[in-house]
């Protein structure tokens, strides 16, 4: 599969996820960021996408640790990422 294919269909399984704050979350990153990630990196999120819904949130938001094997360059990105560090620097997590 070449690059492209491969980015489009991360970026619709990032904002089609069934759990809209999660769709917000990995949408609005796979938008902005996936184009720049390198092979590595594009590995991570597709793992990303892979997880639950409900754990991948409370992960992400800081509610439960992060397991090791999800606890990632990619993941860290994900958490720091701009959009979402200021809403939940405004308490809008949940």
């Amino acid at each position: 599969m070449d690059i492209d294919h491969r980015i489009k269909r991360m970026r619709f399984r990032a904002w089609h996820r069934g759990f809209k704050e999660m769709d917000l979350i990995l949408g609005s990153f796979a938008d902005r960021r996936l184009d720049e990630l390198n092979a590595d990196e594009l590995d991570q999120f597709e793992e990303i996408l892979e997880a639950e819904d409900g754990p991948l949130y409370h992960w992400i938001t800081g509610k439960v640790p992060m397991p090791d094997a999800y606890n990632t360059p990619i993941m860290t990105q994900i958490r720091d990422f701009t959009p979402l560090a200021e809403t939940l620097g405004k308490g809008r997590s949940g």
